[in-house]
């Protein structure tokens, strides 16, 4: 299954953020076992480089994990290198979308305004993230009125309570921060059965 069917399939991509090597490997696995099937590792994390290569080793053939906040092309080809097989950008940077799609990986730029949005696609974007997503479902209904060929990732100002409205209004699915995987928490027992709770409930919430 291609790394773009596998995200309209499973929709939540969770977003790890701000952790080492051994605790990505850790929460990665606390969302596998709640269901989730998509993973974004951001670059700004330490040992990012690292943690992607260590996720993508142990976790490769049953989750599709990527790397975020990828700001340009030489970041974007040393994810690729440690595993990562889709590239996630808080901007339009045509020369990483260009970079990822050589390599054969799903760029998804970052975008906000309609003429964003559509450069970001024309340049090659597999799907376009939407940051942030504060303006809620109805932006992405109304984006996706004049420009219905371009699938839209909703990341920022999604949560459980909203995540079924961002879908109906023609969200190809979300990126999800904090309101699934809370940064420099501390990792231990409890941290990551709350984790499972929460992923098993965002899996049940896409399901329906």
């Amino acid at each position: 299954m291609s790394a773009l069917s596998q995200i309209e399939k499973h929709k939540v991509i969770a977003i790890i953020r701000g952790y080492r090597a051994e605790e990505a490997v850790r929460i990665a696995e606390a969302l596998q076992i709640g269901g989730i099937r998509l993973v974004e590792i951001t670059l700004n994390s330490p040992e990012a480089m690292k943690a992607i290569e260590a996720v993508s080793e142990r976790f490769g053939h049953h989750m599709l994990i990527g790397a975020g906040t990828v700001l340009d092309p030489e970041s974007a080809r040393a994810a690729l290198f440690a595993g990562a097989k889709f590239i996630l950008s808080p901007t339009v940077n045509v020369e990483t979308i260009k970079l990822t799609k050589r390599y054969g990986a799903l760029s998804i730029p970052g975008a906000f305004t309609p003429t964003e949005i559509l450069t970001a696609f024309e340049s090659g974007g597999d799907i376009v993230k939407v940051f942030p997503g504060t303006m809620g479902p109805g932006y992405i209904k109304d984006i996706r009125g004049p420009l219905p060929q371009i699938p839209l990732l909703p990341t920022g100002g999604v949560g459980l309570d909203n995540i079924g409205e961002f879908l109906e209004a023609g969200a190809i699915g979300a990126g999800m921060g904090s309101s699934l995987v809370q940064t420099n928490a501390d990792i231990n027992e409890t941290f990551l059965k709350e984790l499972v709770g929460k992923a098993k409930q965002f899996t049940a919430a896409i399901q329906q």
